[in-house]
């Protein structure tokens, strides 16, 4: 049998222990980051005239199909589909790759990229 050296055996632990420990604390931080979503504040109410469209905001009731953390918008009375980020900025399916820090922001952020278009509803 050979002989395991030093610099063996310090290998093998410090690979044991990385993989032992990767595991716990990306669980740790998935649950910081999850607790720390459920604790945001809740985003505020808005009613606005946006460049000529018509942009609401406010909490969704219940049973409906929501990402957005119970939280709907709307742009010209159509629903525009908001999400929250686990960082907890937000993004819609009209601005999917350009994060904001609120749904206001977000519903806005859609009236600028449909350029005068009429929104779908999604789904």
């Amino acid at each position: 049998m050979p002989d395991i050296t030093r610099r063996h055996a310090l290998g093998a632990a410090a690979a044991l222990a990385a993989t032992v420990g990767a595991p716990l604390t990306a669980a740790a931080d998935d649950h910081e980051t999850h607790q720390g979503h459920q604790g945001a504040a809740a985003p505020e109410t808005f009613d606005e005239v946006y460049r000529g469209r018509r942009i609401q905001g406010h909490a969704a009731d219940g049973g409906a199909h929501h990402h957005g953390g119970g939280y709907a918008v709307f742009v010209d009375g159509a629903e525009l589909h908001v999400m929250r980020n686990a960082d907890g900025s937000w993004i819609s399916v009209v601005s999917h790759y350009s994060p904001v820090p609120t749904p206001h922001a977000a519903a806005r952020a859609a009236v600028d990229e449909l350029q005068g278009a009429r929104l779908v509803p999604f789904g």
